[in-house]
């Protein structure tokens, strides 16, 4: 009935592979498309002002920080993702850490341990203005 949507068809193209044999440890940036097949222990970040695409793939994994326009998680990612444009979380996506956002996309089957936390609602909020209930939590 339904057919399965693909990832992200017009991201545009990739302009860099990290397969599934490689383990790169250490911070990488990038501008272009950058598609994740292996393993990144570090911080995974987009050039400034440059147009990027981060796309993490099932078998893939990203211990660090994903900073970049626009993320794509299809595998498991450990740290926070900050994303000016959109997130998107396809159906295999493990994500431990918080999501920076302008738009989310969550599939069914995406997990998330962490928190949602709009750009513009702490632009315009600071932390301070945290419901008490979740400020009492906090501490």
């Amino acid at each position: 009935m339904f057919k399965p949507k693909p990832i992200r068809p017009d991201v545009g193209a990739i302009d860099t592979l990290i397969g599934p044999q490689v383990t790169l440890h250490g911070d990488l940036v990038f501008s272009g498309g950058l598609y994740v097949e292996g393993r990144i222990h570090g911080k995974v970040i987009a050039e400034d002002g440059a147009r990027a695409v981060v796309t993490l793939a099932e078998q893939g994994s990203i211990e660090g920080e994903i900073r970049a326009p626009v993320v794509v998680i299809n595998g498991r990612m450990t740290g926070d993702v900050y994303a000016d444009e959109r997130i998107e979380l396809a159906a295999k996506a493990r994500v431990h850490g918080n999501l920076h956002y302008k738009v989310v996309e969550m599939s069914a089957g995406a997990q998330l341990t962490g928190r949602l936390i709009h750009a513009d609602a702490v632009l315009q909020a600071g932390e301070a203005a945290l419901p008490e209930a979740w400020v009492a939590a906090e501490a």
